[in-house]
């Protein structure tokens, strides 16, 4: 005589839900990005050599012709400098995306148990040490040559921090590119059109004033223009204005737009 069990009660199943799981993966991946910067520090040349290049050829060449004096240019220039290799130094991390997509290394974070967008993720928190290193390197070599910041510790630290939130919004718009052409040296041509006029029809050499009234009103609305307004204002001790909740605007409105793109290019590229 057979007897008759009852089937135990499955447990239910319970989902990993583990809180900031998207955060958790991108930071190991910024590790990665990290180890990788740290083996190879002559990709850091850009960040390094180049701002002080730029502070001597335009302090000494240009200086005594725009301002009178080198060390008046100094001060008025290392800002602009500041800003324009910084946005310049986003250029990188969108020809390593799209290094790394051509190597297949986008193919085998897709077999891991990671959230889609934490590559990308990761590899935009990852080079905010390239925007730190070219802040504190064009200071560092300002000083050398006799700039000051005239404004308290505080304003000073603001301007800093200012410039490499702007860099790291900014980053989405290289990254986007990356996930869109075809080859490293492409990302790298249409970033170098996209951010050298930027660059230069600015206030960053000189004042706005003195520029054509036919330019002036793109200057006026140059991003880069109000970074490097915000910046001199903040370590000149002057007053910031509006540049400074400009340049927050532009830093949103980069990641509201280029973010999403970049992300949804990406989903269809992987």
């Amino acid at each position: 005589m057979s007897i008759l069990v009852a089937p135990r009660p499955l447990s239910p199943v319970v989902p990993n839900r583990k809180p900031f799981r998207l955060l958790r993966h991108s930071l190991a991946l910024m590790k990665r990005s990290l180890i990788k910067t740290w083996r190879t520090p002559e990709a850091l040349i850009d960040v390094t050599v180049q701002p002080a290049l730029f502070l001597v050829i335009f302090v000494y060449i240009f200086g005594g012709a725009v301002a009178g004096s080198t060390r008046d240019y100094l001060q008025f220039l290392l800002p602009g400098i500041l800003a324009q290799t910084i946005a310049t130094g986003c250029i990188a991390i969108g020809v390593n995306l799209n290094t790394d997509l051509a190597k297949g290394i986008f193919d085998r974070f897709r077999s891991l148990p990671v959230p889609r967008s934490a590559p990308l993720l990761g590899a935009v928190l990852g080079d905010v040490v390239r925007y730190v290193i070219v802040t504190i390197s064009t200071l560092g070599f300002g000083y050398l040559l006799g700039f000051r910041i005239e404004s308290d510790p505080l304003r000073a630290v603001a301007g800093c921090l200012l410039a490499v939130l702007f860099a790291l919004c900014l980053s989405w718009l290289p990254v986007f590119l990356a996930m869109k052409v075809r080859t490293p040296g492409a990302v790298q041509g249409l970033m170098f059109g996209l951010v050298m006029p930027l660059a230069f029809a600015s206030n960053v050499f000189v004042g706005t004033a003195s520029l054509p009234g036919w330019m002036q009103g793109f200057v006026k609305v140059n991003p880069i223009t109000h970074l490097v307004a915000a910046v001199r204002a903040l370590f000149d001790g002057t007053p910031v204005g509006s540049h400074v909740w400009w340049t927050l605007l532009w830093c949103a409105g980069f990641v509201v737009v280029f973010m999403p793109l970049a992300l949804r290019a990406y989903r269809k590229k992987v």
